[in-house]
């Protein structure tokens, strides 16, 4: 499943652009990772928060799509718990809820550095099957 998401991965653009990795995929979890560069950051040198979002908001999908298949994000919400900085984001996220149609996932992101792994952002969102 992982090899498969990887490769799923590699053909959205705007994922390749940005350099993340998707380093788990199983039935109803994954992670992605994502390292901590300049050009990712706001004026205030922490991590953009749409940088943040997108993290979440793909992790979601997919540990979602892991169960319903090709889907994609009818909406979700984040909370951003503190500033990231560091040299690395992971998100990870795990389906809490799914059916034939939806599902609803969560999603923590961690700003990581050689002496820890800190909360950034808190996600939740509902994912829908696509019939294509």
């Amino acid at each position: 499943m992982l090899d498969f998401g990887k490769h799923i991965l590699s053909e959205q653009p705007f994922s390749v652009l940005l350099g993340a990795e998707l380093t788990e995929l199983e039935e109803g979890k994954a992670e992605l990772c994502l390292a901590i560069r300049d050009e990712l950051s706001q004026n205030f040198g922490f991590v953009h928060g749409g940088v943040l979002s997108y993290l979440a908001d793909n992790c979601i999908t997919f540990s979602a799509a892991s169960i319903l298949g090709k889907c994609v994000t009818s909406e979700y919400k984040i909370n951003y718990v503190r500033p990231a900085t560091g040299d690395m984001l992971v998100a990870r996220s795990t389906v809490l809820s799914s059916g034939k149609t939806q599902a609803t996932c969560e999603c923590k992101v961690y700003a990581l550095s050689d002496k820890s792994e800190k909360l950034v952002a808190v996600a939740l969102g509902t994912i829908s099957k696509l019939n294509v």
